[in-house]
């Protein structure tokens, strides 16, 4: 395995305190919410940016899927919501769950599904999640 990039950030007093990466563009405070005994600041919290990695990623391996496939979809359309729940697990100790919505615009539900379904087979968020967590992919169509 050949490393074509690394990127490292720093989370300093866990979930209520602060986040940071080496090289500047994220610079912000956690806080906890209210659902999980916190005070529900105004600071984004793990869920928040786990989810927006992943939604990204995952716009890319679509966009990259497209691509190879030669298919004509404007890339800065495709969009993808991530919904990631932090979850109790019955064996102790907590969990998370991920649900993508992912908006194609302009494909049939056959190439569409596709589309979802190779991008998850090849995102590396997709790949670290896999067999450890519940994620469920959905397909949004025009109306």
């Amino acid at each position: 395995m050949k490393t074509i990039y690394e990127a490292t950030t720093t989370a300093v007093g866990g979930r209520a305190g602060k986040v940071a990466s080496d090289n500047g563009p994220i610079d912000m405070n956690l806080s906890v919410p209210k659902e999980m005994g916190g005070d529900g600041g105004d600071g984004t919290n793990p869920e928040q940016l786990f989810g927006a990695a992943y939604a990204a990623c995952f716009g890319g391996a679509i966009q990259a899927i497209a691509k190879g496939k030669k298919m004509d979809i404007a890339d800065d359309k495709i969009s993808v919501s991530a919904t990631i729940g932090f979850c109790e697990s019955n064996k102790g100790g907590f969990l998370l769950e991920a649900t993508l919505d992912c908006f194609i615009p302009g494909v049939d539900v056959e190439t569409g599904e596709k589309l979802v379904n190779s991008a998850h087979e090849i995102c590396p968020f997709s790949k670290a999640t896999r067999d450890n967590i519940k994620v469920t992919l959905n397909l949004l169509l025009d109306e």
